[in-house]
């Protein structure tokens, strides 16, 4: 149960520091549940490609993680944007 916790506090500070940094159109995707998925899909996608490229574990703690996520979150909304009309 901790852990679904964790990964909700972190995909969502996660999300909404992507949309933050990358603001758009009116017509994507909000709200508080759709802002959390951003930011879990992109850690998820962080995560996997840290592990594939560099074979690293992913243990960098609060601060590592919430920066992947965000980076992750940026990129799911820069393909959203450009595939998703």
């Amino acid at each position: 149960m901790h852990g679904l916790i964790w990964w909700a506090l972190i995909g969502l500070l996660a999300g909404i520091l992507a949309k933050a940094l990358t603001p758009g159109a009116e017509r994507e995707p909000k709200g508080c549940f759709m802002t959390m998925i951003l930011g879990i899909a992109g850690s998820l996608i962080v995560g996997f490609l840290m592990r594939a490229l560099l074979g690293d574990q992913g243990q960098g703690g609060f601060i590592a993680t919430l920066i992947g996520a965000t980076i992750g979150a940026m990129l799911l909304i820069f393909l959203m944007r450009r595939f998703w009309k």
